[in-house]
């Protein structure tokens, strides 16, 4: 059986999501551990002209509810940027893996070349259905990730990459 749209898509957002979620709770346990204060996380930058790890959690989150309802031509969930605890982070990203993991395969069209139009401020770009996933959708949401990661790992949270890679599985 070819590979599908929804095989490219909705299980490497399901799965990085848990993974994400796996992280904070690690990162969470180790700045209980060192007396940490959790406002040290949520308020990490790598450079001063990044987001915070909220922001990068609340894009990710954007990335992969945003992706899987393009690709399943459906209206994602609305979720203000309101985060602002530990708690808040958490909560998004169940949200998030709950629509994302609505999403069935029957939804997704296998037609690669069908256009899907991100709408933009400065205006809207537009992609085939493939080339959403591969170039644009996949990247910009493993992008958010991975700064969430170095983000966590930058303040002394004691993960590395099989935790990023495979999180959720190891338990």
């Amino acid at each position: 059986m070819p590979l599908t749209l929804y095989d490219a898509s909705i299980p490497v957002y399901v799965q990085m999501l848990r993974n994400l979620a796996a992280l904070l709770d690690k990162a969470e346990a180790h700045a209980k551990a060192t007396g940490l204060p959790l406002s040290e996380l949520t308020e990490a930058r790598l450079a001063p002209d990044m987001h915070s790890l909220v922001g990068q959690i609340q894009l990710a989150s954007d990335a992969a509810k945003g992706g899987a309802a393009r690709l399943a031509g459906v209206t994602p969930p609305n979720m203000p940027d309101t985060e602002t605890t530990y708690e808040d982070l958490k909560a998004r990203i169940a949200k998030t893996l709950a629509f994302v993991e609505s999403i069935t395969p029957d939804q997704i069209s296998d037609d690669l070349e069908r256009t899907i139009e991100l709408p933009l401020p400065k205006g809207a770009m537009s992609f085939t259905a493939k080339d959403f996933v591969f170039t644009y959708a996949l990247p910009n949401f493993m992008f958010h990730v991975t700064t969430a990661y170095a983000l966590l790992r930058h303040k002394g949270a004691p993960i590395g990459k099989l935790d990023f890679l495979a999180g959720a599985r190891r338990g």
